[in-house]
């Protein structure tokens, strides 16, 4: 796609918003699908779920949590769960997953936080950050939220798929958007993603004081291959997800925020 026209903020950034990305629009459709299909439940779910380890006892925000796949996954492996979402209806469909006890947050990644410095352990962001045409302020906030020595776990579109989808090849180097639509019982559904280089992305977490220390393309789950015979093997041997670990340095202040 070609370099986007609108600029933030503008009221045609504003109404084209309003128009893409609509998760309210078909929660449960989309909620059916992630359940159990390929590269969700037997692909990007376990990777997250790996390279989260042993959770028991931690505090961990879901950022973009849906409707509560992952979370309850963390929940189950004893983790103490929160999660934020910027669509009502998904976040409806995990508190029906989760119950009503559940410490569920309606949020915008572009905006702060309703929690304090340090209140995580571990936030987990699951094929979110390639919604944001900037990850500055996301990842500032997901920083203060975590206490000194906290990690995030992020999966994103890898930038090698996400830099063939449009003939000819948009600028590699470029922060760009693509649209298209996904297709959710005969319906079609407009989606924009933003794709940008492999390092603005190391270089979005470093200045926003994480250390980098895991970049994972991993394999699908074992049982994928027997209960997707057919489409396992692409899944396989192409790329679709990256998947980062970045640690929140120990404060000089001893506080969860950011030193000064």
């Amino acid at each position: 796609m070609d370099r986007p026209t609108d600029e933030p903020g503008s009221s045609a950034e504003t109404a084209h918003r309003a128009q893409v990305n609509d998760y309210d629009s078909f929660a449960e459709a989309y909620s059916a699908e992630n359940e159990n299909n390929l590269v969700n439940a037997y692909y990007e779910r376990p990777a997250m779920l790996a390279l989260a380890g042993e959770v028991t006892g931690r505090r961990v925000l879901d950022a973009g949590c849906g409707s509560g796949s992952l979370s309850a996954a963390l929940r189950d492996r004893g983790a103490v769960v929160t999660g934020i979402d910027a669509s009502a209806a998904m976040l409806a469909l995990a508190r029906r997953r989760l119950g009503v006890d559940a410490a569920l947050h309606v949020g915008d990644l572009n905006g702060r936080l309703p929690f304090a410095d340090g209140a995580f352990d571990d936030v987990v962001a699951s094929l979110v950050l390639h919604y944001l045409r900037d990850w500055g302020p996301a990842l500032a906030e997901l920083r203060r939220v975590l206490k000194p020595g906290g990690r995030l776990i992020a999966s994103v579109d890898h930038p090698f798929v996400a830099y063939t989808i449009q003939d000819p090849r948009p600028d590699y180097f470029a922060t760009t958007s693509h649209t298209f639509d996904w297709t959710f019982t005969g319906r079609p559904v407009p989606m924009r993603f933003w794709r940008r280089p492999l390092h603005a992305m190391t270089d979005a977490f470093t200045t926003a004081g994480f250390r980098l220390t895991t970049i994972s393309e991993p394999q699908p789950h074992p049982a994928a291959h027997e209960l997707f015979p057919a489409d396992s093997h692409g899944l396989s041997t192409t790329p679709t997800f990256l998947f980062f670990v970045v640690e929140a340095p120990p404060s000089a202040t001893g506080s969860g925020g950011v030193s000064r």
